[in-house]
């Protein structure tokens, strides 16, 4: 594409980094001696370890706009590329729930060491570890580095009745909803003590991720996160996705549509616990030919969204005015990367755009020109397979954290077994035990309207 085109679109810009009115200061290693750092702000450090997010997205040339980067997400063919197995483990929470982690690599990998860093992931709407935005990340970053990769470990954790996931209450999961995380994490910790743990939240597992981070302030058992796609403001991202016609009809009804079909893959669960009010909801929404996102949160997930207190809630306003994240900017305290694109469809309304004096002194929120919802697709080395441009940004950064910064000192409460359940000192309502071994599990599409988002 031309200059003058490329400059007409405002295609070729550098993504735009917010910071908050101070920025934390962290100690980088210079060398292999424990001693031999220096002490930068994290300012300094994404521009000597991200020279990424100080370089050009350019779009692919047929893919301009967000509208065609986020729909390239749903209609693009992804099963030849970035292949990522998984070992599956189900875990059974207190509230007699489950939980599904998958594991990468899988086997013996002479490489991996006991500090060797854990990246935990946290996925879309109604997605999983199959979704290609995840493998993007993690077929690179889990690949031995004699072939180019980082060398490290992976979890990703599958929402409740995701990603073939069974439902066994008739709980959900949400936006807001933290406790799953929070109790995988535990299960996480246990098993890779001496590893740091590095969050990864995609859209609506970037708000959970968002939320954790805030809720649990330096007793994160999460060291450093990155997210991507967050919808941030939930209430004010939903009215405006209502108050368009492709809002409306496109990506509401899509996603509203993908909740159905996960719901009518466990109305048998439902049926087994007629007593629960959501329960009676069910067959309001499967005898709709379609549904807006709206409606089904309205009907579903301000009920069923999580555990009771705060569930349920009296409308889809009140959920989305709690389960919001951009309000809790200003509590995260460790290294933390947001990526967002300014023409995405789906997430309109930013927290750097209202309050960017909000955000804490550990926050980097990049937004970049162009790159749609999860999209952010730039030309590949053929035409019919383009890559995304946030591999490289999001590797910089797991590699600055995982193996060059001096991550901040944390304190996270220990850990105990009781009656064969890992838990949480100074809580029993957070625990988990390992229900069942799912077997592997490879990366691959998955179903509905809108995967990929």
């Amino acid at each position: 594409m031309s200059s003058l085109v490329r400059w007409v679109f405002g295609l070729d810009q550098v993504p735009r980094l917010y910071f908050g009115p101070t920025v934390a200061t962290v100690a980088l290693r210079k060398s292999t001696r424990p001693d031999d750092t220096e002490k930068l702000s994290l300012r300094e450090v994404v521009e000597r370890r991200c020279p990424s997010l100080h370089d050009v997205f350019r779009p692919a040339w047929w893919l301009p706009t967000g509208h065609l980067q986020t729909l390239y997400c749903v209609i693009g063919d992804f099963s030849r590329v970035d292949e990522v197995e998984y070992e599956r483990k189900l875990l059974r929470t207190v509230d007699g729930g489950t939980i599904g982690l998958d594991f990468t690599p899988n086997g013996s990998q002479p490489h991996i060491k006991q500090n060797t860093p854990v990246v935990v992931v946290l996925h879309g709407l109604t997605g999983g570890s199959h979704e290609s935005y995840v493998r993007a990340i993690l077929s690179p970053a889990c690949a031995p580095p004699e072939q180019g990769g980082l060398g490290y470990r992976a979890v990703v954790v599958n929402f409740r009745g995701c990603a073939g996931v069974p439902l066994t209450t008739a709980q959900l999961y949400s936006a807001g909803h933290t406790d799953d995380i929070r109790t995988a994490l535990l299960y996480i910790a246990s098993m890779y003590p001496n590893a740091p743990l590095l969050g990864i939240g995609f859209s609506l597992g970037a708000n959970v991720l968002t939320r954790y981070l805030a809720q649990e302030g330096d007793k994160s058992r999460l060291s450093a996160a990155c997210i991507l796609g967050c919808p941030w403001d939930l209430l004010a991202n939903s009215r405006r996705l209502g108050s368009t016609w492709w809002g409306r009809e496109l990506y509401s009804k899509g996603m509203g549509s993908n909740l159905k079909a996960l719901l009518r893959r466990h109305v048998a669960t439902f049926e087994a616990h007629p007593e629960a009010e959501v329960s009676k909801n069910v067959p309001e929404v499967l005898q709709q030919s379609s549904i807006r996102l709206y409606q089904f949160d309205d009907t579903i997930t301000r009920v069923a969204g999580g555990s009771s207190p705060p569930f349920p809630f009296p409308t889809a306003d009140d959920y989305y005015i709690w389960a919001s994240s951009h309000h809790a900017l200003r509590d995260v305290r460790v290294p933390f990367l947001a990526l967002n694109a300014d023409d995405d469809p789906i997430v309109t309304v930013l927290p750097v755009y209202e309050e960017p004096e909000k955000l804490s002194p550990w926050i980097v929120f990049g937004v970049t020109k162009g790159g749609g919802h999860l999209g952010w697709f730039e030309e590949g080395s053929r035409p019919s397979q383009p890559r995304r441009w946030y591999r490289k940004p999001v590797l910089e950064w797991l590699k600055a954290m995982g193996e060059d910064v001096v991550l901040p000192e944390r304190h996270p409460k220990s850990l105990r077994e009781k009656d064969g359940w890992i838990m949480e000192e100074g809580r029993d309502d957070i625990g988990c035990r390992v229900d069942s071994e799912g077997g592997k599990v490879i990366g691959v599409e998955g179903e509905g309207l809108l995967s990929g988002l």
